[in-house]
């Protein structure tokens, strides 16, 4: 009787291996054993009940035709698969009865698709944020490279050279809303594309979890179901040698499937200390893009833009002070907000320019008390973008005698010190050079409006900005 179950499976094996190429007989045929043949029909052993759904999906013909080479018109085939405790329960290919059957991982609220009867994959939750949209992400300098690409990649994921993408920057600079977005727009477009975003840290529980229940083969089966798999934080592999191995048998296989791979970090690849090489080798594959820190245009605009979406109208003397004193972090700018607003509500207090100063310590080291002549100069080096030492030496390269005089003028508008003392901030000069220097300046002033704009800003930053 032995020899006749198996001499059935292995003819319809044979009929199998001839039609289909030998990765995919290795991979979804080899595992199978044939268990008994009864009243024709002959019973399978596969590994889980991922596997009979798969074989189900794509092999279903094949095996028919498979069967009636082995057994006749008649020939059936019937599943069996394993529980935990090893007990083998059944399947029918012609009866999809659920029988309660679960292998797997804890998934943490990730809907494991290969515990769900039917042929046909199942949709699962993909754990996206729906707020973080490409409508709400704010483009500017320091991240236009990044977003065009995740652009694209919405549009054909998998099908651009972008793949992976690497998007990494310090904290708070929009990696994980940009890298939603783009799942969120491959959602909007492919309704039928399985899409995941997982934190690093939850993807190793997953996999640690996987690993003490025996159930390693149907976590990676589960992760190679994926269309578009968004992982945060990757830099926090660095270090976990099985992790990694087992990450890096998940991205070829994707990779190698056409399915997109989305990886933020808050260091470039080259950086990751305890990676391994093979994995920062496949990092660089696609495109790695950095996020900037936003310049004050863009940190203005995100600003009112989370503004109109709370409904908020806060003074603009307010909003230009904020994102004049809120640098580094995009966050920090909503976290403001939220104070600001908390404070006027709870306090029953106007939101002024006082509130501000208030709310804006809690963020930052402390308010400028007073104007000083060095940071006069710092701000006016950086926007002619020159060397601060420059200003005091003996250079005269005009673009910074037009920085260094109009630093001077400044100097003596804004801050209470003598003509002396503003000279000697600037090389020990005397201060018939600061008088020289602000005639200078309010001549260019007269003749050339757009310098007379850029005075302007700059003293606005000079009254705003903080030390």
């Amino acid at each position: 009787m032995n020899e006749d179950f198996t001499t059935a499976w292995n003819a319809c094996a044979e009929y199998i291996k001839s039609n289909i190429n030998p990765q995919s007989f290795k991979t979804w045929f080899e595992p199978i054993k044939a268990v008994k043949l009864e009243e024709n029909v002959l019973t399978i052993q596969v590994p889980n009940k991922f596997f009979y759904e798969w074989l189900e999906e794509n092999y279903i013909d094949l095996l028919k035709k498979g069967l009636q080479i082995s057994l006749g018109e008649g020939g059936r085939l019937e599943y069996q698969f394993l529980m935990e405790n090893h007990r083998a329960v059944g399947q029918s290919a012609t009866n999809k009865q659920d029988h309660s059957i679960q292998k797997g991982f804890d998934t943490d609220e990730i809907k494991n698709p290969f515990v769900i009867p039917g042929i046909k994959r199942v949709k699962f939750n993909p754990q996206l944020n729906e707020n973080y949209t490409f409508k709400n992400y704010i483009e500017g300098d320091c991240n236009r490279l990044a977003r065009s690409a995740g652009k694209a990649i919405a549009e054909n994921p998998g099908g651009t050279a972008f793949n992976p993408l690497v998007i990494y920057g310090d904290v708070g600079l929009g990696k994980t809303h940009l890298a939603q977005a783009i799942g969120n727009a491959v959602l909007q477009k492919f309704k039928n594309k399985n899409i995941l975003y997982v934190s690093t840290e939850k993807f190793t529980n997953q996999l640690i979890q996987s690993i003490k229940t025996n159930a390693v083969t149907d976590f990676v089966n589960f992760y190679q179901l994926i269309d578009v798999l968004i992982i945060d934080d990757i830099q926090f592999l660095a270090g976990k040698t099985k992790t990694q191995e087992i990450f890096f048998n998940i991205f070829n296989h994707l990779h190698q499937g056409g399915k997109q791979i989305i990886l933020t970090s808050d260091r470039a690849p080259k950086d990751m200390a305890s990676m391994e090489d093979r994995l920062i080798s496949r990092f660089k594959w696609g495109l790695v893009a950095d996020l900037q820190i936003p310049d004050y245009e863009t940190r203005l605009a995100i600003l009112e833009s989370k503004m109109n979406k709370e409904g908020i109208d806060l003074p603009g003397d307010v909003t230009e002070f904020i994102c004049y004193n809120i640098k580094n972090n995009i966050r920090e700018l909503e976290g403001v907000l939220i104070q600001l607003i908390a404070q006027a509500s709870l306090n029953q207090r106007q939101i002024d320019m006082m509130l501000a100063k208030e709310v804006i310590q809690s963020f930052v080291n402390q308010l400028n008390k007073e104007i000083t002549v060095e940071n006069i100069k710092q701000l006016v080096a950086d926007h002619f973008q020159v060397p601060i030492e420059k200003l005091g030496g003996k250079t005269r390269k005009r673009s910074i005698v037009i920085a260094r005089q109009l630093s001077m003028y400044l100097a003596k508008n804004l801050t209470n010190k003598s003509l002396k003392n503003i000279g000697n901030n600037f090389g020990g000069r005397d201060h018939s050079t600061v008088i020289y220097s602000c005639k200078a300046v309010q001549d260019l002033m007269d003749t050339d409006l757009i310098f007379k704009d850029t005075v302007a800003e700059l003293e606005k930053k000079v009254q705003l900005s903080l030390s």
